[in-house]
């Protein structure tokens, strides 16, 4: 009985914890509701810090640098493996430059991808949501004489450029000038997650565990049956 009590415990702690991450999920989604609500700010070389300007609509003007382009393997869209295609563009000759994640381009292994009919020469105008990019853990492997990465990795991707690289990446969304492919993704979505549902969970486990104690205590005190 009493295992089966602090198991109770526990799973009820489980439940309260998700809860609170569910408070803070909520408390971060107003923040990320106003940001994108709030005008597009242009990214040049004089804006100053970016580190700041996350979930925040963007527009960025220059070129993209597509000698260092960069795939991102195991991606998944509808089912359908491939790569995502994230390409630098110089915001002045000598840079800085920042990370625009063009979308996804489909490739059977999720690695080798030809990205070569994905180009967009000349200056573009880039619109999109910027988002924090993560130090460390990019992970890059060389195949077939071009390397991947994991993930978008800041201090990895820093080391091999030889321009300054703004601290965010710039999703860019659907839009009727961009070419059909890669194929561009709508901004993450606002969602509460999947916290209540965990939180209900560990509190019927909670639950379940307290009533398997209540039985134990009730078999014990009926005692065993006399002999027919």
């Amino acid at each position: 009985m009493g295992l089966l009590l602090l198991a109770a415990a526990g799973f009820a702690r489980l439940g309260f914890w998700q809860l609170g991450r569910l408070r803070e999920r909520r408390a971060g989604n107003v923040v990320t509701a106003a940001a994108r609500r709030a005008p597009p700010i242009a990214l040049t070389p004089a804006l100053g810090r970016t580190d700041t300007l996350a979930e925040y609509r963007v527009v960025a003007r220059g070129r993209y640098d597509h000698a260092r382009e960069i795939v991102v393997r195991g991606a998944v869209l509808q089912g359908v493996p491939g790569v995502r295609l994230v390409t630098p563009l110089l915001l002045s000759d000598g840079g800085p430059a920042v990370l625009v994640d063009r979308g996804f381009l489909p490739a059977p292994d999720a690695v080798t991808v030809d990205a070569k009919g994905a180009t967009e020469p000349g200056e573009v105008e880039v619109s999109g949501i910027a988002l924090p990019m993560p130090a460390g853990g990019g992970e890059p492997l060389e195949h077939g004489g071009r390397i991947t990465w994991r993930r978008l990795d800041l201090t990895g991707l820093r080391a091999r450029m030889p321009y300054e690289v703004l601290p965010i990446v710039v999703q860019q969304g659907p839009n009727s000038v961009a070419p059909s492919f890669p194929r561009r993704a709508a901004p993450p979505p606002i969602s509460d997650g999947p916290h209540a549902a965990y939180a209900v969970q560990w509190f019927l486990f909670a639950g379940m565990a307290a009533a398997f104690a209540v039985l134990v205590v009730r078999g014990n005190r009926a005692g065993p049956r006399p002999p027919a």
